[in-house]
């Protein structure tokens, strides 16, 4: 970790100081406003969320989010699922079943995110705690 300003959740340390940033697609998937709190980019900018990533079946009424964090031992990783299942919750009609995971071999603890993003109890448990509620909204919010 690297030492940086007061930004971020938990505290004022940097995971990645300087991460590659990628231009934005033409179209814009769902996960449009999503920012991750070390930095001030989109998660399509970091490389985190990317189109060819993301699977939607209408017919089937499934979407699948496979997302990258920026470093193996990214400490936001589920938070930041856990963004990205919120947006899909919040902008998909209810007949779609999410899957959002981490894309395989890209994370330390890559099982068990995936299992706690899985869950749909400690989902609806996580979305019950004010405090987690207003850090999801926060990453979810609009650039100023």
């Amino acid at each position: 970790m690297v030492g940086g300003g007061g930004g971020g959740v938990g505290g004022g340390l940097l995971e990645n100081a300087n991460p590659l940033i990628y231009e934005r697609s033409g179209e814009r998937p769902v996960t449009e406003g999503e920012e991750d709190e070390q930095h001030p980019l989109t998660l399509e900018e970091l490389n985190v969320v990317e189109q060819v990533r993301v699977q939607v079946s209408d017919p089937e009424s499934t979407v699948a989010v496979a997302f990258t964090p920026t470093i193996p031992h990214c400490s936001m990783a589920t938070l930041i699922g856990l963004s990205i299942k919120v947006k899909l919750l919040r902008s998909l009609p209810q007949r779609f079943k999410m899957d959002v995971h981490i894309t395989p071999g890209t994370h330390a603890s890559e099982h068990a995110v995936n299992k706690q993003l899985a869950d749909k109890e400690r989902v609806a448990a996580a979305l019950e705690n004010t405090h987690l509620l207003e850090v999801v909204n926060q990453c979810l919010s609009a650039r100023s």
